[in-house]
């Protein structure tokens, strides 16, 4: 489920890209939103790998994600937090700075997004298949931990709004500058 709010999130963040500054509001927003989410995602994934490769029975059952995949994994949560933190940056470094984290941010999203479109197609069917499972009445009460994902995705929107809403205030000296 995670997978599929980033997905989403990505989707609008797309969008704003094509207008950028006049929607340089909505991209920080949907940006700071997106942190949470990212963070959670990175963890949950985290935490599979090393179960899987401690040797954990039910995470060894299941098997491994396919070895491109594996491949790619790193290097997609690398530049995943290049593109977050080059952002982040973006608002709260000194001016002089931006001009490099600018080209820095471009940078690392185009090289992000070739990886990233590789990874979202080796999942898009699985996440399509068990997304829905943690929230759907007849399979909730059969998918162990359930409640417990619910809960962390409801704390990732409401950190991700407080955090996108507290950060929103840096856009205004991009908007003044006529950066974008």
């Amino acid at each position: 489920m995670t997978g599929s709010v980033i997905f989403v999130l990505l989707a609008i963040e797309g969008l704003t890209i094509l207008r950028v500054t006049p929607l340089l509001g909505i991209h920080v927003f949907v940006g700071m939103l997106m942190v949470p989410f990212v963070l959670v995602k990175i963890g949950s994934t985290t935490w599979r790998f090393a179960k899987y490769y401690l040797g954990n029975p039910e995470y060894r059952r299941r098997g491994p994600p396919p070895p491109t995949l594996r491949l790619i994994g790193p290097i997609v949560v690398v530049l995943t937090l290049a593109v977050l933190v080059s952002g982040i940056a973006l608002l709260v470094a000194p001016t002089g700075w931006r001009t490099g984290l600018l080209l820095l941010h471009k940078v690392t999203f185009v090289v992000w997004l070739i990886f990233m479109a590789l990874h979202v197609l080796g999942h898009i069917a699985e996440t399509a298949r068990l997304a829905p499972r943690d929230w759907l009445e007849r399979s909730y009460a059969q998918v162990r931990g359930a409640k417990g994902r619910q809960w962390l995705l409801a704390t990732a929107v409401v950190v991700g709004l407080v955090v996108a809403a507290v950060m929103l205030r840096d856009v205004g000296p991009w908007l003044a500058l006529g950066r974008g």
